[in-house]
């Protein structure tokens, strides 16, 4: 039992040891490696999962474009975009360029109307590049109104269709595992879908149609391992109705479907927190769901964050003005049992902290309050997980345990279900104690060489890098 006992200690002092040698390993890293091979390097890092996603934000107009024009991977539909407005400005035409709608949509307009569209496999190289960057922030002074006004209603149909949305989705997991997660928790819906003639997909249909989706190939073989939750758009009329039908949904669906999400623009009034709290008591007399709600995506103090707490939640999507609410902070520094799921280029692009050196990021974390990295709409800022992770440790001099610690909190307070958690969580530890391993040495940024990291327009503008497949 003695010898059990002293075997025992050594191995722990073994890995106290690697542990202690990595996080001076990786302060050297910091200060010796050029900016492409720190990026490089966090690129291969293993990084847990994506816990705040919207699916149709995340989805690059690239992979949009490649599944809306092949028949294969559309259902035979056919797309149309609009690409010039012959209607005058007086008659109440929302004047949405690129705008994107279904064959059975094109084929109800008048005319006059079709003129001013064309199909999305037949526009010009200088048009199709108009529709792909239409769908994204890439010019300075693009910001709130550009993203919550215009670069939604310009996806139009395409969410209809469930063939694009399910090969789409596989794509976003196929990057993410390039790039060292595991899990992804995207708010994505089971239900609104139609097929090409405009008639609604039945809601079990959609959900069989997803799961065999995700049964192929190419989405095992992407590493990752996917959990939905549904979103309630706050401030609409009918957002109470809807609540209680998606939350019907996800408790029929808990396979797939792990949480209630509520999102829209803070400063619309109309989705206060409060205004739902009722609704949420009535439901969890029923049966408990999971809750991770935005909050805290504000300019000024409020007492959104704690409202929102009350509804139940135990994730609070951005949370970036938490900071002005010191009671809150308190409270969240010392329960532990609430996460706040941090978006820290969504905050720049849409100027809720245009300077990311003044985050309230690293004052959570470095305070006790859970946190993790997320990529919000990664899609439409041009970027990846990694240009998260590296913003993160060149802004605020992230230790290798800080590092570390976000990837787990992303799988700990996922809510992914316990058999499956446990599993992710020890795979996580045991990739991190291999890429200690791997990158311990002095010389090991050698080794790099066999990353090929995939950078988009975020990284080329913000820091110059261009890594292409």
């Amino acid at each position: 039992m003695r010898r059990l006992t002293l075997l025992l200690l050594a191995l722990c002092l073994t890995a106290a040891a690697g542990a202690k040698s990595f996080t001076e390993r990786f302060e050297a890293i910091k200060r010796t490696a050029a900016p492409a091979e720190l990026y490089t390097f966090l690129y291969a890092l293993p990084k847990g999962g994506d816990l705040h996603n919207h699916l149709g934000g995340a989805i690059r107009s690239e992979w949009w474009y490649a599944a809306a024009i092949d028949p294969a991977r559309n259902g035979g539909d056919v797309f149309y975009t609009r690409v010039k407005f012959s209607a005058p400005a007086d008659t109440g035409v929302a004047l949405v360029l690129y705008r994107t709608i279904r064959r059975y949509a094109y084929e109800q307009l008048a005319p006059a109307d079709k003129a001013d569209y064309v199909r999305l496999d037949a526009l010009t190289p200088e048009q199709k590049q108009g529709w792909l960057d239409s769908m994204r922030l890439d010019r300075p002074g693009e910001g709130r109104d550009e993203f919550f006004t215009w670069i939604w209603p310009r996806t139009g149909q395409l969410h209809e269709n469930i063939h694009v949305v399910a090969n789409v989705l596989v794509d976003t997991m196929r990057a993410y595992g390039a790039e060292g997660l595991r899990y992804l928790e995207t708010q994505m819906g089971g239900t609104g879908y139609v097929d090409n003639d405009g008639n609604a997909i039945p809601e079990d249909e959609s959900v069989r149609f997803f799961k065999t989706r995700l049964a192929q190939p190419d989405a095992r073989e992407s590493g990752v391992t996917p959990r939905f939750q549904v979103t309630v758009l706050r401030f609409v009329p009918n957002a109470e109705q809807r609540l209680a039908d998606l939350y019907a949904f996800v408790d029929a669906h808990r396979d797939l479907w792990v949480a209630l999400n509520m999102a829209g623009i803070e400063e619309n009034g109309h989705g206060y927190p409060l205004r739902f709290l009722d609704k949420y008591r009535e439901l969890r007399r029923r049966h408990p769901l999971a809750l991770s709600i935005h909050a805290g995506e504000m300019d000024g103090p409020d007492s959104h964050i704690r409202d929102t707490l009350l509804l139940g939640a135990t994730r609070i999507g951005h949370g970036v003005n938490l900071i002005k609410d010191s009671d809150t902070l308190l409270l969240l520094q010392n329960s532990k049992r609430v996460l706040v799921e941090i978006n820290l280029i969504s905050n720049r692009l849409l100027e809720y902290t245009p300077d990311l050196t003044k985050h309230p990021f690293p004052e959570y974390l470095r305070t006790g309050v859970p946190v993790c990295l997320n990529t919000d709409d990664r899609g439409m800022w041009d970027s990846n997980m990694t240009d998260e992770y590296y913003t993160a440790v060149t802004t605020f001099n992230l230790s290798w345990d800080e590092l570390v610690e976000l990837g787990r909190n992303s799988l700990a307070y996922s809510f992914v279900q316990p058999d499956v958690k446990a599993r992710l969580l020890a795979d996580y530890e045991r990739d991190v104690a291999a890429f200690e391993a791997k990158y311990l040495a002095d010389d090991s940024l050698k080794q790099l060489g066999s990353v090929k990291p995939v950078t988009y327009g975020y990284a080329k503008r913000t820091w110059g890098f261009e890594f292409k497949p």
